[in-house]
């Protein structure tokens, strides 16, 4: 039996995160969606998504019989249990939302329904699912409690030094390797959780629920609010409060932000600053890529979107909502717009088109920095991602040069 992760009827509306990545390698609390599954099933899992990305996410058929899973959806034990008793040529749904099924067909991407036509079972039990890109940083409170449970489960945390301040220490947990300086960690409204190999800097403030991944690093008097995943290789300061970012991005200086995503190799410029609530505490609307148009999110918070590879520059201004594409390089004074569209390069003052082949060497430049670089396929797949995203400069004005 092979587990498959699709991505789903909603995978568009997680731009610009799907430009790169399948819905299940999406970060939403302490793990990916994919991390999630593979620890409650036991086992490993591939992916069925668009065609531009199936080299750097193979799907690579090596069984007789599939399980697709539908990568959007929230695993649990439950949710499993169901799974794992699909009969052949049965599906799974719940509230008339496809969450599994069981086949012998070797299905392309979209082709999730027609290997359902078989019998159906119907799910009564509540599940969840990220359905809207701002559900990534709404969801995060409740994923992070959820996957503390389900990572510390029957374990022993290392020991905090006695120099920590502690509020509700039965709540922290260290894994092995992490390093904590003297600081507060107050997991009174919810769970911490220190990853392994992860650094907290001297006066770090901290508040649950949060979570640190493998080798992330919190700098130096760094406040940081619940709500928060700093993801494995990921590097933080300033002021942080409901965001996710996804893995080695960073925001390693002084500055707000909340209520947002940064997807991974993104850096933020010391004293950025990201607005998350308008002044006349209206709704946020945000750009919706794959309409073509402004969305309701029914948030009266809602921060930064930025996809991975993009940078900005010191003292760079956020406006509410704002979304940022692909390799995208932000500076100046003043806000530039609420949508950047994949491979721009300017500010509020105009935008130009980042040529691709500057783009990945700016990448490669920073992967170095982690011992990592861009693999051919990544490079492929970018080069698409540039492509595909040339009618959104040319609808936002990004001139070429």
């Amino acid at each position: 039996m092979q587990f498959i992760l699709f991505d789903g009827a909603t995978r568009n509306q997680f731009l610009p995160f799907t430009h790169t990545r399948p819905v299940a390698d999406i970060r939403c609390g302490i793990l990916t969606m994919r991390q999630r599954w593979e620890l409650l099933l036991e086992a490993p899992t591939t992916t069925l998504t668009e065609d531009y990305l199936a080299e750097v996410f193979p799907t690579g058929f090596a069984a007789q019989e599939y399980i697709y899973i539908n990568g959007s959806i929230f695993g649990n034990a439950a949710l499993c249990a169901a799974i794992s008793s699909l009969q052949p040529e049965e599906a799974l749904f719940g509230n008339e939302e496809l969450i599994a099924v069981r086949t012998t067909r070797q299905l392309r991407h979209k082709q999730e329904q027609d290997g359902s036509r078989g019998r159906r079972k119907e799910y009564t039990e509540p599940f969840r699912q990220l359905k809207q890109v701002w559900e990534i940083f709404t969801l995060n409170d409740t994923a992070i409690r959820e996957d503390f449970a389900l990572l510390t489960r029957d374990r022993k945390s290392e020991a905090l030094p006695e120099f920590v301040t502690a509020i509700n220490p039965s709540d922290i947990f260290v894994e092995p390797g992490a390093r904590i300086w003297p600081c507060i960690i107050n997991a009174e409204a919810g769970p911490v959780y220190i990853g392994k190999d992860a650094e907290v800097m001297d006066g770090c403030m901290i508040r649950g629920p949060f979570a640190m991944g493998e080798h992330a690093a919190l700098k130096m008097g760094a406040k940081v609010y619940g709500g928060t995943t700093i993801g494995p290789g990921c590097k933080a300061g300033g002021e942080i409060t409901n965001v996710v970012f996804f893995a080695n991005s960073n925001k390693g200086h002084d500055g707000f932000l909340g209520n947002a995503v940064i997807g991974e190799w993104c850096n933020l410029g010391a004293d950025t600053n990201c607005s998350n609530l308008k002044n006349n505490y209206d709704e946020v609307k945000i750009w919706n890529e794959y309409e073509n148009r402004s969305v309701r999110t029914g948030l009266q918070f809602c921060g930064l979107l930025m996809g991975d590879h993009s940078k900005c520059g010191i003292n760079t201004m956020f406006n509410t909502g704002t979304v940022a594409g692909v390799s995208c390089n932000i500076y100046g004074s003043g806000f530039p717009e609420k949508f950047i569209p994949s491979f721009s390069w300017g500010g509020s003052e105009g935008m130009v088109t980042y040529r691709p082949d500057k783009a990945i060497d700016t990448a490669n430049r920073m992967m170095a920095r982690r011992s990592r670089q861009l693999s051919p396929a990544e490079i492929k797949m970018l080069q698409q991602v540039f492509d595909r995203t040339e009618a959104q400069r040319s609808l936002m004005n990004v001139s070429t040069r």
